[in-house]
């Protein structure tokens, strides 16, 4: 590509970053939120809500992404009872669609990352945070889930950027992200390595940005003792004192 078409490639891909941070900060949480709706319900009494929420999981985490959008966009559309009803001024819109479509999926996702979560935390932490006098609410809020967040996190960093990642399946149902406007710079430009190549390194530098502050706040909330620091620096004098030796 000459400058000039690098440029005008540039700049159109640019615009459309926007557009993919604004798909992954809806999804995100909204996702979250079906998640925790999905956890409270597998872990209430109500053998219909954990039926429901169980099947909610099966079902997203088993079937494409791909599908999902296609058929919450094209497939609902066929019915008239869909097209008359008010959700329709939502599911007309094809960015409303990827947003809730994406959103399911990450929810079921993070429900099992929750499930996860939760099934880590010590059950002797729980006995001693009840022998104390604490209250089921309080004992969840101040025992059960700091150490459930610090287990999940991981897993849930990784939710993240896949999530941002999927987002390139919103440019399917005409929503000019990053990958949808690659495309159409493409037929323009027949640049297909070049244009391709800039959007990979987009992806890139977004995702290494985000890792990086991920990785830096599970450090944060991790235990002093585990942090790099802190084994350095009890390391030391076990090496001065080999040394001396």
């Amino acid at each position: 590509m000459d400058l000039e078409t690098t440029l005008h490639v540039a700049t159109e891909l640019a615009g459309a970053i926007w557009v993919t941070l604004a798909l992954a900060a809806a999804t995100l949480p909204l996702g979250f939120m079906f998640a925790a709706l999905t956890t409270w319900a597998r872990k209430s009494p109500y053998r219909f809500a954990q039926t429901v929420a169980s099947a909610y999981v099966l079902v997203f985490r088993s079937t494409p992404l791909l599908v999902q959008i296609f058929v919450l966009y094209y497939g609902l559309s066929q019915f008239a009872w869909v097209r008359s009803s008010p959700a329709w001024i939502v599911l007309r819109d094809p960015f409303a669609c990827a947003i809730i479509a994406m959103s399911l999926c990450a929810g079921a996702y993070t429900a099992e990352v929750m499930r996860g979560g939760l099934a880590a935390v010590p059950q002797g932490a729980i006995e001693a945070a009840r022998s104390l006098g604490l209250s089921r609410f309080k004992t969840f809020l101040l025992v059960t889930a700091p150490i459930a967040m610090r287990r999940a996190l991981p897993a849930y960093s990784n939710e993240i950027v896949v999530t941002l990642k999927s987002t390139s399946l919103a440019c399917t149902i005409t929503v000019m992200e990053l990958t949808g406007v690659a495309k159409d710079l493409m037929s323009q430009t027949f640049a297909v390595i070049e244009v391709f190549c800039m959007v990979a390194a987009i992806y890139l530098a977004i995702n290494m940005i985000l890792i990086f502050a991920l990785r830096s706040l599970e450090l944060s909330l991790s235990p002093a003792y585990l942090r790099p620091a802190s084994r350095m620096r009890r390391m030391i004098p076990w090496m001065s004192r080999s040394i001396a030796r």
